[in-house]
């Protein structure tokens, strides 16, 4: 049979009737169908989950609620101008805390500027709608890559890179981590990004839209970005192998050096925010070395099907019709053999890195996480996809290679029924979806007609068989095996989705909706803070970070750039923390009070008990007490604390007074008997403590001591009856640990009496700007000045007209000392990190726009256009999957063959 005549390209305005004809771009459709394909099934799955903002429950669980949705509400009030600091220092949290580091931790993702699309006292809506975009981009940025990566003799169809896309943006990774760590998803998204920066740099184009691609990726979130940079290092070498297999080592090696260039130059242009990360977490309190314990195999290959949620194992779930697809490319003839080996052989070597402790600690930067140890496994899912994209795009999987598909498929689901992570919908979702997508399978071989293949690769003729069929039936056969498919890859997510989510509050700690009982406490901040003058301590809430979410000025900070000389200063103070220190929390007593110079704190309650599926109400009051400024003068001397010493000691040093009676306790099985001045407050201090403890006569109150990730905050038990005995009954089920001196009891009086003196001699004037602080000082102020704010490297002090230099120590809060002469001190701080960024970021600009210019050099001597292209463009002709090209691009398909 004669070829078919070549038709016109669509870019002719006149088509076969005179009028336009539309542009079917499969480049821009496969990312968009992806994109909207992805937002659907995320959008459902919560819903069905009956998950805010689409049904009644939280989707606060973990660090969604006590991180995340905390920074991106003070994130909109920063951007609008609304906060006290700037983006060097964060005066709400910790006392005073590094900005600019928790910008590139939690922050720094383009998506994260849309928070100020919304009202202040909605960001849970915000973050949602933040998240479900980021999951669409991932998808379509998949999709993008996938369609690029068409065998010349045969592209794929559209529709199915936009399936495939939107199974690696839902992937079971998304659902357990990346939903609720939403910073994680700029990694989702960045991997197939990269892997575009790869194919880019093997075949030599867009040498500055590459390393820009990578510098976005790393602002974004460095800490995936990296993951996702080692994993397109691992496609590009494949690529190398098997889409060039004409290829010269010469040639080869040229594309891993513009590669690393690449890499090299974009890393370069994120340095000033990533270097400031860096060095924030070599300051940070170091929590517990973890030992890495590889999941059980069951439990690994557990996590491929559905419904399966666990943090302590790979989310590997891609969809059964997606996975069935990639396990047919071991089998499927009809793909070179090369790329059939090369990239199972890959799929294989990664999923055993996954397994092995020193490529553990390679996915993760040489440090084990805390929790979570599976952080990389987005990239395996991506690669995984990558293969089922390469089996389909060659054709429908012949009835060989689905058979050997299904059997691995029923191979793993039967090595994984031991694992304790399969749920009750896991194999009924499974089983349906297996079975739809092999209907869909047959479906798209019986509309395949047989084709005789030319010379050069193109389709010459259909069988006869593929002629006598109705046009009708060969219009509806593909068309209902898309529908199948469709219908078994995105029904089988949603309920996977649905039943992640409903195990993860079942599972995991969470915090209550945003409601009328957060809304009261930052009426209340609102009205009474006073900054400069005083701090204002909005007080703890079910979940963290209050001061961020709320306003105000308190201890709460909860970062992993927390500082350790912040945690440690604090725990010797008596405070509580979580998260193994990297999470202070709010210590409501007088003394540290007149330390930290809270001159105001809200104190609320709820008025019913906190539920999963109601925003809670409650109720909130501010109580303001007189507080030294936070500038203080003290005596120059023993400038240290002792963690270990007592809380009570330790507050009175730092106070310079002493206000507390501290008594000898004796413990008789679970009671302490002790004997204090009648009338003062009894405060109980046992930072290990896991129980209740009452004084007789007064209700118990309740300690969390859980180390090393919990520390219990002391707190007051009552008033010490006449006579002075105290008895304290102490109620728990597990072995009592306690400090040398676990009881403390407070005099008011004394305590006014060491704030006037301390007010007496303190600052007569307190101003802020961003991230410095100055104080004007009484005339003749000796000793040292005293900065209620913890140490920590960045912060440079002087007195009066002197040179600014590191600030030193008083007890783990900021130092000045005074000779006499100084009448005021100045602080100011700028993160450690940010010096030598910015002179990597220059170094790394000046390289890109020498890229730049050579690259235009070598296009003006080849005659080429400016973007890099032989023609500038590319014309599609009708069918959505053809393209026609000519020059650079034309030798590029032909190297592809097989690909």
């Amino acid at each position: 049979m004669p070829p078919a005549a070549t038709p016109a390209p669509v870019s002719d305005r006149d088509g076969a009737r005179g009028g336009p004809r539309p542009i079917r771009n499969p480049l821009l459709l496969a990312p968009a169908g992806a994109g909207l394909l992805t937002a659907a099934v995320f959008l459902l799955a919560t819903a069905l989950a009956r998950s805010h903002p689409l049904g009644p429950y939280t989707r606060n669980v973990v660090d969604l609620g006590q991180q995340y949705l905390p920074y991106h509400a003070y994130w909109r009030a920063f951007l609008l101008g609304d906060t006290h600091g700037d983006a060097f220092l964060n005066w709400n949290s910790g006392f005073g805390a590094n900005f600019l580091g928790d910008i590139g931790t939690y922050l720094s993702s383009p998506f994260s500027l849309l928070v100020v699309l919304f009202p202040a006292d909605r960001p849970e809506l915000a973050l949602y709608v933040i998240t479900a975009l980021k999951i669409a981009a991932a998808g379509a940025a998949m999709a993008a890559l996938l369609i690029r990566l068409r065998p010349p003799v045969r592209p794929g169809p559209w529709p199915l890179a936009a399936l495939l896309g939107a199974a690696y943006a839902l992937s079971g990774w998304t659902f357990n981590h990346g939903a609720s760590v939403p910073m994680w998803l700029d990694g989702l998204i960045a991997f197939p990004l990269l892997c575009l920066v790869a194919e880019w740099a093997r075949n030599g184009r867009r040498p500055v839209l590459g390393p820009l691609v990578v510098a976005v990726a790393w602002i974004a979130n460095f800490y995936t970005a990296y993951m996702a940079t080692l994993g397109a290092a691992l496609f590009l070498a494949v690529r190398l192998l098997t889409a060039d297999p004409d290829g010269t080592p010469r040639r080869r090696l040229a594309a891993l050096l513009r590669a690393a260039w690449t890499v090299g130059v974009g890393v370069g242009l994120a340095a000033p925010l990533v270097l400031v990360v860096f060095r924030g977490t070599k300051y940070a309190d170091p929590t517990p070395e973890t030992v890495f314990a590889p999941a059980t195999w069951a439990e690994l290959l557990g996590r491929l099907l559905p419904a399966t949620a666990n943090v302590a194992t790979p989310a590997l779930f891609i969809g059964t019709p997606a996975l069935l697809l990639a396990l047919t490319l071991p089998f499927h003839r009809a793909v070179a053999a090369r790329v059939r080996i090369g990239w199972t052989a890959l799929i294989v070597l990664v999923t055993l890195s996954l397994q092995w402790g020193p490529t553990h600690l390679l996915w993760h930067a040489g440090a084990s996480p805390n929790g979570n140890p599976y952080r990389q496994t987005f990239v395996l899912c991506g690669l995984l996809l990558v293969a089922a994209w390469l089996s389909a795009a060659a054709g429908p999987p012949r009835p060989v290679a689905l058979l050997g598909a299904a059997a691995l498929l029923g191979a793993f689901a039967l090595a994984a029924r031991g694992s304790g992570d399969i749920d009750a919908w896991t194999y009924p979702a499974a089983g349906a979806a297996l079975l739809l997508a092999l209907a869909a399978a047959l479906l798209a071989l019986r509309a395949e007609p047989d084709r005789a293949v030319a010379g050069d690769g193109t389709a010459a003729c259909s069988s006869p068989a593929g002629a006598s069929r109705p046009a009708a039936v060969s219009r509806a056969l593909p068309v209902a095996a898309a529908v199948l498919l469709l219908a078994a890859q995105a029904g089988e997510t949603v309920v996977g989705g649905m039943r992640v989510e409903q195990q993860q509050r079942a599972d995991v700690a969470w915090s209550p909706r945003i409601g009328p009982w957060q809304r009261a406490v930052a009426a209340e901040v609102a009205r009474a803070d006073a900054w400069p003058a005083y701090r204002t301590d909005p007080g703890p809430l079910p979940g963290g970070n209050e001061p961020l979410l709320l306003g105000g000025e308190g201890a709460d900070a909860y970062s992993s750039l927390t500082t350790e000389n912040t945690s440690r200063t604090l725990d010797s103070l008596g405070f509580g923390h979580y998260a193994k220190g990297r999470h202070p929390e709010t210590l409501d007593n007088p003394v540290t009070d007149a330390i930290f110079s809270i001159g105001t704190r809200i104190r609320s309650e709820a008025t019913a008990p906190v539920r999963q599926d109601a925003a809670p109400d409650g109720t909130a009051t501010a109580a303001t007490t007189p507080v030294p400024p936070l500038v203080t003068v003290r005596p120059a001397g023993n400038a240290t604390v002792d963690p270990e010493e007592s809380a009570f000691r330790n507050q009175e040093l730092l106070l310079g007074s002493s206000v507390y009676t501290l008594p000898a306790v004796r413990r008789t099985g679970v009671t302490l008997t002790a004997r204090c001045p009648a009338g003062t407050e009894v405060w109980f201090w046992a930072p290990e403590y896991k129980g209740t403890a009452a004084l007789t006569g007064a209700a118990p109150a309740d300690f969390d001591g859980r180390p090393p990730a919990v520390r219990a905050a002391m707190r007051a038990l009552g008033t010490v009856p006449p006579g002075g005995a105290v008895r304290v009954e102490l109620a728990t089920d597990r072995k009592i640990t306690l400090p040398r001196q676990p009881v403390g009891c407070l005099d008011r009086a004394r305590l006014a009496g060491a704030v006037e003196r301390l007010t007496a001699t303190g600052a007569t004037r307190v101003t802020t700007t961003g991230h410095t602080l100055t104080a004007e000082l009484p005339p003749g102020s000796t000793g040292v000045a005293v900065v209620a704010v913890p140490r920590a490297t960045g912060w440079r002090c002087a007195a009066g007209a002197a040179e600014p230099v590191s600030a030193r120590s008083h007890r783990g809060l900021l130092a000045v000392p005074l000779d006499g002469r100084a009448t005021s001190v100045t602080c100011s701080f700028r993160p450690p990190g940010v010096r030598l960024g910015a002179a990597a970021g220059a170094t790394a600009l000046l390289a890109l726009l020498g890229t730049a210019l050579l690259a235009r050099r070598a296009r003006r001597r080849a005659g080429r256009p400016e973007d890099g292209s032989p023609e500038g463009r590319q014309e599609f002709t009708g069918r959505p999957h053809e393209a026609r090209s000519s020059g650079r691009d034309a030798d590029y398909a032909a190297r592809r063959t097989g690909a």
